[in-house]
C-alpha cells in the first residue's frame, strides 16, 4: 500500500483545552495527558476532529469527486460522517499531538521552553517513523537533580518555577535545528538559543505535571449578579507557546481508489496553506485552543532551495 507522511509543528497561540470529560482530585476539568508517564498531550482523535473541521469549514460547497452525490473529498479523506462506522475507513491516520518544548515561568528571563533527553529521542524515533531523517543530536546525559543545558548561558543559576537550577553550557546546534524545524517562526532558531533548556527526565515530566495553569470559572446569575450557587469549577489548560507535533501518514481512499495517497496528504496539509492555523480542544468562543501550523516538509525544502541558490 503507498503512503505518504509528513509531522506538521503545533505551537500553542493561546491556551488549550482538550479535556478528557472527568475530573482527578481538585481539577474538575484536566486536560489530556499520556497514560504511563502524564506528559500533557492531544488525543489524534481530537486532532483529526478539528482538522475535519477546519476541511469542512473551507470547503463549502463540499466538492464532490464521483458520481455519488453523498460522496465528498472531505468523506473519502476523513471517512463518511455515520455513526455506525461501517462503510470505510478514513484515508487519513492522524496521531497524537505530543509534547516537545513546555514554556515555564523563570525569574531569570521571560520564560524558558523547557524540555529533556526522552522527547528529544522520541521526536527523532517519530520523525525516522515517518519517514525522515534528521541530524543525529547531541548526546546529552541528565541525572535527576538540578542541573540543567542551555546553549548560551547568561547565569549560572536558572529558576523555573519555584526550583533552582545550575545551569551548565553545551553545543546544542542539531538540537536546536531540529526543534527549529517544527517552529512556524522564521526566527525560531535565534529564539531557541536564548530559550531553550534541557533538564532531566524526571524533573521535565514533574515541570508538566504540577506547572501547568488551572483556572477558577463562575458562573454569574443574570437577575442578582452573584454566583449561582454550586456554579464554580477549575480547569486545566497548556499554556501558550507549547509546542507539539502531530505526524500524519495517507493512504489511497478506501472506497475504490478515487484518491491517491500524495493527494490525500496534500489536501490535508493544504488546509493550512492560506491560513496556517488550527483550532484544537474546548473554548473556541473564548478564544482558546489556537495554534499555528507548520509542515515540516515545507521547512525543510526551503532550507534546501537556499543552500541551492547560493551555490
Amino acid at each position: 500500500m503507498t503512503q505518504e507522511s509528513t509531522i506538521l509543528g503545533l505551537l500553542a497561540q493561546t491556551s488549550i483545552h482538550a479535556g478528557t470529560g472527568q475530573n482527578t482530585g481538585i481539577i474538575d476539568l484536566p486536560i489530556q495527558r499520556e497514560g504511563h508517564n502524564g506528559w500533557p498531550c492531544v488525543f489524534g482523535s481530537a486532532v483529526k476532529g478539528a482538522m475535519r473541521a477546519r476541511a469542512e469549514e473551507l470547503f463549502k460547497p463540499k466538492e464532490k469527486v464521483t458520481d455519488d452525490e453523498d460522496e465528498t473529498a472531505i468523506d473519502l479523506i476523513f471517512g463518511p460522517d455515520s455513526q455506525s462506522g461501517t462503510e470505510y475507513a478514513s484515508a487519513i491516520m492522524i496521531s497524537d499531538a505530543r509534547l516537545i518544548l513546555f514554556p515555564v515561568r523563570s525569574l531569570t528571563s521571560q520564560f524558558k521552553w523547557v524540555t529533556c533527553p526522552s522527547a528529544l529521542q522520541r521526536l527523532q524515533q517519530d520523525m525516522q517513523r515517518f519517514g525522515f531523517a534528521p541530524k543525529t543530536i547531541e548526546t546529552l546525559s541528565l541525572k535527576a537533580g538540578d542541573k540543567a543545558i542551555a546553549h548560551q548561558v547568561m547565569s549560572q543559576s536558572l529558576f523555573l518555577e519555584e526550583y533552582r537550577f545550575n545551569l551548565t553550557q553545551e553545543p546544542l546546534d542539531n538540537t536546536l535545528s531540529l526543534l527549529a524545524d517544527l517552529m512556524p517562526t522564521e526566527n525560531a532558531k535565534d529564539l531557541l538559543k536564548q530559550q531553550l533548556v534541557i533538564v532531566s527526565n524526571d524533573s521535565f515530566t514533574h515541570l508538566v505535571q504540577h506547572a501547568t495553569p488551572v483556572n477558577a470559572h463562575i458562573a454569574i446569575d443574570s437577575a442578582t449578579k452573584t454566583v449561582k450557587q454550586g456554579a464554580l469549577w477549575y480547569e486545566e489548560t497548556l499554556p501558550p507557546e507549547t509546542l507539539l507535533y502531530v505526524g500524519l501518514s495517507a493512504a489511497d481512499d478506501r472506497d475504490g481508489g478515487v484518491m491517491k495517497a500524495v493527494n490525500v496528504l496534500n489536501s490535508v496539509v493544504g488546509l493550512f496553506a492560506e491560513k496556517p492555523w488550527l483550532q484544537i480542544g474546548g473554548n473556541e468562543t473564548v478564544g482558546m485552543g489556537w495554534c499555528s501550523v507548520r509542515d515540516y516538509r515545507i521547512k525543510k525544502e526551503s532550507k534546501t532551495d537556499k543552500g541551492a541558490q547560493n551555490a
